[in-house]
């Protein structure tokens, strides 16, 4: 997995130790345990929280696209998002599907 600087991009100067946290640890170690889960897998799950937790701004944008370069396939989008607007609620799948409709039609 490449090195991921987006909290040192964003916040670096603000608040260094979140963004060294956010790059370091969250997106570093974490994020790399594929022997554990692979990031496919990571990227399915974490989708899912966002959109359970109701989050539909650029964070679900990235990780729909990061689960697209993960390679997550359009089809298996759909059906997970699909799938989860019946337990998270239709609105949340709704947000969704718009966001993720963007990314993959690139």
């Amino acid at each position: 997995m490449e090195k991921v600087t987006a909290g040192h991009d964003a916040l670096g100067d603000f608040a260094p130790k979140f963004a060294e946290l956010n790059d370091d640890v969250f997106f570093g170690q974490v994020w790399s345990r594929e022997d554990k889960l692979s990031a496919r897998d990571r990227s399915m799950i974490t989708v899912t929280s966002l959109v359970a937790s109701g989050i539909t701004d650029s964070s679900l944008k990235f990780h729909i696209q990061k689960a697209k370069e993960n390679g997550i396939t359009k089809e298996e989008m759909a059906e997970v998002l699909t799938h989860l607007a019946f337990y998270a609620g239709w609105p949340k799948g709704w947000a969704a599907f718009y966001i993720a409709k963007e990314i993959y039609k690139e």
